[in-house]
């Protein structure tokens, strides 16, 4: 089978979707492979960092990530998204490392990233106030503690449907599960963050 054509001064490397690239990578362009690279490193980072928490290896877990892209790049099928095929690869690092936290007594309290239910419950800072300021650094630690306190299951639903802004569809196939699940995932996530977080909007 003839190889694909690698892009000139008329076809750019940028121009090219995940896919094509992901194509190129295939055939060992390391050119294409940084790109992906670099498409992917902040919603990556920001998925694996809001998972496990701030602090919490993120950087491993992102570094591992592409370098099991690059090692298993001829499994991939050009049928799936690319996309869909790096967050699982994120994904199932991610939950192996807080497994490994968690036996090591180390899940952190604090993550990074706002998310939606994060701005339902933000504060608008009046001025350099002190006590104003110490009150909002608790508001931000307490959504913060309670994303993290979500089962592992509903907060990967929330934050690959809230904050990466992924479709049902795909969270389905990142996850391996129905998408009625993820749906009542992300549902059950949502509800208990406002529930949890009701008393920061008081006064």
């Amino acid at each position: 089978m003839a190889e694909r054509p690698r892009p000139n001064h008329e076809q750019p490397y940028r121009d090219l979707t995940d896919e094509e690239l992901m194509a190129l990578v295939q055939q060992d362009d390391e050119i294409a492979f940084e790109l992906l690279v670099e498409r992917y490193q902040h919603p990556l980072m920001t998925f694996i960092s809001r998972f496990l928490g701030a602090g919490s290896h993120t950087q491993d877990v992102l570094q591992e990530t592409y370098i099991r892209v690059w090692r298993h790049r001829h499994h991939y099928k050009t049928v799936a998204r690319f996309s869909t095929w790096v967050y699982t690869i994120a994904g199932n690092l991610s939950k192996t490392e807080l497994r490994r936290q968690k036996i090591r007594r180390m899940v952190p309290i604090r993550t990074g990233g706002e998310s939606p239910e994060d701005e339902s419950v933000d504060v608008e800072d009046p001025g350099p106030a002190t006590d104003e300021r110490a009150r909002r650094n608790e508001i931000r630690r307490r959504v913060n503690q309670e994303m993290q306190r979500l089962p592992d299951a509903y907060r990967a639903a929330v934050i690959l449907r809230d904050l990466q802004n992924k479709s049902y569809e795909e969270i389905a196939e990142i996850l391996n599960v129905p998408i009625g699940t993820i749906k009542s995932r992300v549902n059950r996530g949502r509800a208990r963050l406002q529930k949890r977080l009701k008393a920061l909007r008081e006064p």
